[in-house]
C-alpha cells in the first residue's frame, strides 16, 4: 500500500526537521516515504544531521548506566543477527529468554517478599507478622553481623553490632521466637546468610519439625554463596574448600530430604552494589553459578537434580531498559551454559529462576522521598524483566533501618504494579522492541566475555585469588563515582536540584542499645538450662562429620541445633577444623 499524504488537524507544513504541524493537512514528500529501511535511515540521519547544527543534543555520546552506548535509534538493522527461534522462543521454553513461565504473571504474581529483621526474634517476629497481615506473601530474613559470620551475641567480636541491621539469633530458641505463629507449611522463607547457612538451615529444619511440618514439606531459600562473599561482600568464615563443601553437602541433603527448598541463592546483588556494571554483575553471578556446579558433578550430584533448586538473586537499579534486558540476557546465558558446557538436559535445571531487589546504594540521604520513585521504577523494570520474587527498599533506608510505615509504602508499590499498572496482563510486554533486543544481547556478548576469561584463568576461584573480578568491580565503581562528581550522571537531589533540609521531624527506626544485653541475658539462661552434657556429645559429632569429607555435615548439625547448641558453637567447631579465611590477592 502506498502513502503520500497524512492527516493532521493542523495548519499546512512541509516539515523536513519533523517538527509539529499546525492545522489543515501536512504533506509528506516522497523522499520521506519509508520505501526501504536501509535509505530511510540514510534520509533520518541526514536530517538530523541538519537540525543538530540548529540544536545540539544534550550530551555527545548517551550511555547506559553500565557504560553501554546507547543509539540515538533503533530499528530493525539493530537486530538482523536475532533468531526468534534460536535467541527468545516462547515463554517458558528454552532458551527461557521471555520468561520461565508460559503465562507467567497471568497465572500467578511474583512471591512479594519484603527482606526484615533486626533487634530480638521477638520483634522481627511482630514485624513479620504485619507484613503477612499487609499481603504479603512470602517472608525474607535479614540476621544482624554476628549472626552473618558465626558469633553468638556473647562473643567479643559482636559487641555493639547485635540486632542492629538485622535480628540476633544465636540457637533454636531464638528461631522458635522468629516463627511463632507462623506456619512454615504455608509460608515460604528466604534467609539471607551464607557462611553459616548450613547452621540456619538446621535450626528451621528443626522449628519446622516443632510445628508438625516436616522437611520435605518446608519451602524457601538459603543465599548460601560465598563465592560472592570473596569477591565483594566480605562476611566469610571458612576457606574456599570447605566452604564448597558445606555448600555441596546442603545441596545433596536437599536433594533427599527437603525437595521443595532453594540450596542456593547466586548472588549479583551484592556485586552490583560494590559497583559493578549490570554486565558485570550478570557475568560474576553466572560465572560462580558454573563454579558451584562443577563442585557438585565433582562430588557426585546430578546437576539435572540440584540444578532445579539453584535461584539466582539480582540487583534492579535507575536505568530501566538496561535492568529489563539484563534479566533477559541472564536467563538465556544461564540455559545456554548449562546445556552447553554442563551437559543439562532437564528443563528445570536449565531455568534461571530469580528473586530482584531494588538497588540499595541508590538511595539517597537527601530527599529520601525521591527514594519512592526510584524503588518504583525498579520494581518495575524487575517485573518487566520476569523476576519470581522481589523486594523494594523502604525511603528510609539511606537514613536507618526502616519503619512499619515506610515498609507498608514499599509493599504498597509492589501490589499497585501488579494490580493497577497493567504490566502484568501480558507475557514480557517489552519484548521485540529493538532497543530492548539489542541491549540483550549485547550484554550477554559482554558476560560471555567475562565468563570465557574467567575459565581461561581456571575458574572463579583462581579468578577470586588473582583478585581479578574484585579489580573489575572497583574500577566500574570508580567511573561511575568520577561520573556523578563530575556532574555527567545526575542523581537528583544530590548533584543537582538540591535544596535546603533540616532533616528535623522525621521518624527514624533505632534499635534500642540495650538489645545486646537482653541478647545475652537470654543466651546464657538458655545455657544454663540445657543438658551441656549432650551438647558436648552433639558438637563431638559435628567436629566428626567435619573430618570425614566422606560424611554429610547436615544430620549433624540438626542433631546438635535440636539440642540448642548455639550458632557459635557449631561455627566455632569447624573455625577449629577448617580455619578462617584470610584475603589474599595476588595481583
Amino acid at each position: 500500500m502506498k502513502y503520500s499524504s497524512v492527516n493532521f488537524a493542523s495548519d499546512p507544513v512541509d516539515s523536513e526537521d519533523g517538527s509539529l504541524p499546525g492545522k489543515g493537512r501536512f504533506r509528506v514528500s516522497e523522499k520521506e516515504v519509508c520505501r526501504d529501511l536501509r535509505e530511510g535511515r540514510k534520509g533520518y540521519d541526514e536530517r538530523v544531521a541538519r537540525g543538530l547544527a540548529r540544536q545540539p543534543e544534550m550530551k555527545e555520546v548517551f550511555t547506559t548506566g553500565g557504560g553501554i552506548p546507547l543509539e540515538r535509534l533503533y530499528t530493525p538493522m539493530d537486530i538482523e543477527g536475532l533468531d526468534y527461534c534460536r535467541d527468545l522462543g516462547f515463554p517458558g521454553s528454552y532458551p527461557y529468554t521471555r520468561g520461565v513461565q508460559p503465562t507467567m504473571y497471568r497465572g500467578r504474581f511474583w512471591t512479594m517478599r519484603q527482606y526484615a529483621g533486626f533487634a530480638t526474634a521477638a520483634e522481627s517476629n511482630a514485624r513479620y507478622r504485619y507484613l503477612l497481615e499487609q499481603g504479603q506473601t512470602g517472608l525474607s530474613v535479614a540476621f544482624d553481623l554476628p549472626t552473618q559470620i558465626g558469633y553468638d551475641s556473647d562473643h567479643p567480636m559482636a559487641r555493639g553490632e547485635v540486632g542492629k541491621v538485622g535480628v540476633a539469633i544465636d540457637s533454636l530458641a531464638d528461631m522458635e521466637t522468629l516463627f511463632r505463629e507462623i506456619p512454615l507449611g504455608k509460608v515460604s522463607t528466604s534467609m539471607t546468610i551464607n557462611a553459616p547457612a548450613a547452621v540456619l538451615l538446621a535450626m528451621y529444619i528443626a522449628v519446622g519439625e516443632k510445628q508438625g511440618v516436616p522437611a520435605s514439606e518446608l519451602s524457601g531459600t538459603i543465599q548460601n554463596d560465598i563465592l560472592k562473599e570473596y569477591i565483594a561482600r566480605g562476611t566469610y568464615i571458612f576457606p574456599p574448600k570447605p566452604s564448597m563443601r558445606l555448600i555441596t553437602d546442603i545441596f545433596g541433603f536437599c536433594s533427599d530430604n527437603v525437595p521443595k527448598w532453594n540450596t542456593i541463592s547466586i548472588s549479583g546483588y551484592h556485586i552490583r552494589e560494590a559497583g559493578s556494571t549490570a554486565s558485570q554483575e550478570v557475568a560474576f553471578t553466572l560465572a560462580d553459578g558454573v563454579a558451584y556446579v562443577q563442585a557438585a558433578v565433582k562430588a557426585g550430584l546430578d546437576p539435572n537434580v540440584f540444578g532445579q533448586r539453584l535461584s539466582f538473586f539480582f540487583n534492579a537499579h535507575n536505568d530501566f531498559l538496561e535492568e529489563v534486558a539484563k534479566f533477559r540476557a541472564a536467563r538465556r546465558l544461564w540455559a545456554r551454559l548449562m546445556k552447553e558446557r554442563m551437559g543439562v538436559s532437564e528443563p528445570k535445571a536449565l531455568m534461571l529462576r530469580f528473586h530482584t531487589q531494588t538497588a540499595g546504594s541508590t538511595l539517597t540521604a537527601q530527599q529520601p522521598e525521591n527514594n519512592i520513585v526510584r524503588v518504583a521504577i525498579q520494581a518495575l523494570a524487575s517485573v518487566m524483566g520476569g523476576t519470581q520474587s522481589l523486594h523494594t527498599n523502604s525511603f528510609d533506608e539511606a537514613l536507618a533501618l526502616p519503619t512499619e510505615k515506610s515498609v507498608g509504602i514499599a509493599l504498597k508499590t509492589q501490589q499497585i504494579i501488579a494490580y493497577e499498572s497493567g504490566a502484568t496482563s501480558t507475557v514480557d510486554p517489552l519484548a521485540g522492541s529493538y532497543v530492548i533486543e539489542s541491549l540483550t544481547s549485547e550484554i550477554e556478548r559482554q558476560a560471555l566475555e567475562y565468563i570465557d576469561k574467567i575459565e581461561e584463568m581456571g575458574g572463579m576461584l583462581v579468578a577470586i585469588e588473582k583478585g581479578y573480578p574484585q579489580q573489575e568491580i572497583q574500577d566500574a565503581a570508580y567511573q561511575y563515582q568520577k561520573a556523578v562528581e563530575s556532574d555527567e550522571r545526575v542523581v537528583v537531589g544530590v548533584n543537582r536540584f538540591q535544596v535546603d533540609e533540616d532533616g528535623g521531624g522525621r521518624e527514624l527506626l533505632r534499635v534500642d542499645p540495650s538489645v545486646g544485653e537482653n541478647q545475652e541475658k537470654a543466651l546464657k539462661a538458655m545455657k544454663q538450662g540445657r543438658d551441656n552434657v549432650l551438647v558436648g556429645n552433639r558438637l563431638d559429632e559435628v567436629r566428626a562429620a567435619a573430618r570425614d569429607e566422606n560424611l554429610n555435615l547436615m544430620p549433624a548439625m540438626i542433631d546438635a541445633v535440636k539440642v540448642y547448641a548455639t550458632e557459635g558453637e557449631i561455627c566455632g567447631v569447624l573455625r577449629e577444623e577448617f580455619d578462617e579465611y584470610r584475603e589474599n590477592i595476588v595481583l
